[in-house]
């Protein structure tokens, strides 16, 4: 009897034991500046600081499994091979059917990225600056002056009007020959020799070729929003060349819209993609694109349009999980105390 006592206080001793050491989870998370990713050598981002604050206070040891692909990070909680997946994970009804996800740990959506130089609107001031409308007033100036200096030396002899000597001719001269463009000339001052009436048919027909040149110019400049249809909004994005990544909540809402776009298997081959000018816009997660283009992509990238298809992203466990309700228990508790502004704020600053 006294053995059977002393057997059973030695076992509750031992499950106590067992209770008391901190739970060791398997996390499965995948790259996902600025929420998950390695810097030199250590597991950082904002889910990750949210993992570690969680785990203090619930006790917790873990270790993180980072997988390659978005799909297998789920795949591994679908399977149940991962205690919990935590990156930027969006809260969808379709991933609901299949697993269980924590109260909301970030707000988010989609949002649009553009290269830098087709968010730069060309003005009206651009267009008078630019090389090609100086060269063609330069043409001008030139087809004016050598045609006004030509009809000089042919009608120095026979028009009263250019009876002058070369170093006086040249301003009288090309003042002829732009009255002669825009005016048509005047009928006291009209070239008497066959040379000099040749050269003023010249001058006229050139002069349309001069004017159709400077006007082209100014109506491509008025109309290039027109013409190029930069990307402003979803609405621009069809006939783009437009990426994502594949079975994202952003490739399922441009395969809503039916929009055509290049999917790629993860953040670093759409990115490179971009990098290489092969994509017109890239269409995903607002704060993921927003980050890059801050950093990484500082000169090449920029944010264009607001934020759409509002979401929010959770931490997900196994269908039947008991962790769920402590973690959003934590998670309010974190939220009370202010735990969770300042994670927040050292990786994306003040909310607006």
């Amino acid at each position: 009897m006294k053995r059977a006592l002393f057997a059973l206080i030695c076992l509750a001793c031992t499950v106590f034991a067992l209770q008391g050491q901190a739970q060791t989870l398997n996390v499965a998370t995948v790259t996902r500046t600025p929420f998950s990713y390695v810097e030199d050598g250590a597991q950082a981002g904002f889910s990750i600081d949210l993992l570690t604050v969680l785990a203090q206070a619930l006790d917790w040891d873990f270790a993180v499994n980072r997988v390659e692909g978005f799909g297998d990070m789920l795949d591994a909680v679908r399977q149940g091979s991962a205690d919990l997946a935590i990156a930027n994970i969006s809260i969808t009804a379709a991933r609901e059917t299949q697993m269980d996800f924590s109260q909301p740990i970030f707000e988010a959506g989609l949002q649009i990225m553009v290269p830098s130089e087709a968010a730069r609107r060309p003005s009206l001031l651009q267009a008078l600056l630019s090389r090609e409308l100086f060269i063609a007033i330069g043409l001008a100036f030139a087809i004016l002056l050598g045609g006004g200096m030509l009809m000089w030396m042919f009608e120095r002899r026979a028009q009263p009007y250019f009876d002058r000597k070369l170093d006086e001719a040249w301003f009288p001269s090309f003042w002829w020959a732009l009255n002669l463009v825009v005016n048509g000339g005047f009928e006291e001052r009209m070239p008497r020799t066959p040379f000099g009436r040749l050269l003023g048919v010249i001058l006229v027909v050139s002069s349309l070729f001069i004017v159709s040149v400077f006007t082209a110019r100014i109506t491509s400049v008025m109309t290039v929003d027109a013409i190029s249809g930069s990307v402003n909004s979803v609405n621009d994005l069809y006939g783009k060349q437009v990426g994502t990544i594949s079975d994202s909540t952003a490739a399922n809402f441009l395969n809503r819209r039916e929009i055509e776009f290049t999917g790629y298997p993860g953040l670093e081959e759409l990115l490179a993609a971009f990098e290489d000018k092969d994509l017109d816009a890239v269409v995903f997660d607002a704060p993921i694109l927003s980050y890059y283009a801050a950093h990484e992509g500082r000169r090449i990238a920029t944010m264009t349009g607001g934020v759409f298809l509002r979401e929010s992203y959770g931490i997900a466990f196994p269908t039947g999980s008991p962790l769920v309700e402590d973690v959003n228990q934590a998670l309010l508790s974190l939220r009370e105390d202010g735990t969770y502004e300042e994670i927040y704020r050292k990786w994306f600053g003040a909310r607006n």
